[in-house]
């Protein structure tokens, strides 16, 4: 019984050896490796485990480069996945491009996988250029009329752009700004419904992917849509202000107006007051003729007649001009 136990616990401390060492010695990988046609060593699958580096990627990698014919270094890629590159997209944007004769190295790709983007993508959409809709954009001709328009913009990689290069976001951006100043240099509505083209030949004649990630092929207007007449709102919203500026400057001129005539009442007021004024010491002053035998009684009594002549005058004058 004992000698039992004692074979199991050999068996079973060879094969936990065995596993590790085939963990470490990935004989498997190398085997693979060398029908490949591709020259890596025991050793060197070996000390990639102590580099913490995957030797199944790396072989893979290396497998996937030398069918295809593109030549690639293991260090490099050792590198690459030790700077947290993704191995795998490199090769496989590497075989791509090599396929399809698209100019692409090694350190080009390298670079722009380390940058963030998908390499391998990049080079299926240089291959296979990608449709982006725009938002719709609104803008207004010199009529008046707002013009609501959508577009279908057809976009290919740049390659030599990728690291650096803007993104989808500013092509979109470009392009809605070139729509806006063509559709805003229209002289009537009607043009630009009538030869929408015209919106795609002035954005492209602009060089709008200067500075992006991405060749602008083509830009296609899908679709026009007529909004509200703004320059007839303008208009009234103006004509409503000038109103207002009207009211408000009549307001003014009426009040002055009045202010005026309260001043000229309060003038009158004065004056009639010094009328009377001057009408009440006229008994003091004949009194004080009289006094000084300045003054006669006949004369006095001419006065007398004068004033009544004067009274009697001026109620004749009164009635005929409430006849009239």
């Amino acid at each position: 019984m004992i000698e039992s136990l004692g074979l199991f616990g050999l068996i079973v401390a060879v094969m936990v050896l065995l596993f590790i060492m085939l963990y470490f010695v990935p004989i498997g990988l190398w085997f693979s490796a060398l029908v490949s046609g591709v020259k890596i060593s025991l050793l060197q699958l070996f000390l990639m485990r102590f580099r913490k580096v995957p030797p199944g990627v790396i072989v893979r990698a290396l497998i996937e480069g030398t069918k295809a014919g593109v030549p690639l270094n293991r260090d490099a890629l050792e590198a690459h996945y030790l700077a947290g590159g993704h191995v795998s997209n490199v090769v496989h944007a590497l075989v791509s491009a090599s396929k399809a004769n698209i100019d692409l190295t090694f350190n080009m790709a390298t670079a722009i996988d380390l940058a963030g983007r998908d390499v391998f993508e990049a080079v299926q959409m240089s291959v296979n250029p990608k449709v982006i809709n725009t938002p719709p954009v609104t803008a207004v001709s010199k009529d008046g009329i707002q013009l609501i328009a959508k577009a279908r913009v057809t976009v290919r990689a740049n390659i030599k752009q990728l690291v650096g290069g803007a993104g989808e976001e500013t092509v979109l951006a470009r392009v809605g700004e070139g729509i806006v100043s063509s559709i805003g240099s229209s002289h009537s509505h009607k043009s630009v419904l009538e030869n929408p083209d015209f919106i795609s030949r002035v954005v492209l004649e602009k060089g709008l992917d200067a500075g992006t990630a991405f060749e602008i092929l083509s830009i296609d207007i899908a679709d026009i849509d007529i909004g509200k007449n703004i320059g007839a709102g303008l208009q009234l919203d103006q004509a409503e202000a000038d109103k207002n500026i009207a009211q408000a400057k009549a307001e003014e001129r009426r009040s002055m107006a009045v202010a005026l005539e309260q001043e000229m009442r309060a003038k009158a007021q004065e004056m009639r007051a010094k009328v009377i004024e001057a009408e009440a010491k006229i008994p003091l002053a004949i009194a004080e003729a009289f006094r000084n035998g300045n003054l006669g009684v006949m004369d006095y009594m001419k006065y007398k007649n004068i004033i009544a002549d004067t009274s009697m005058r001026e109620s004749i004058a009164g009635d005929e001009k409430k006849e009239q």
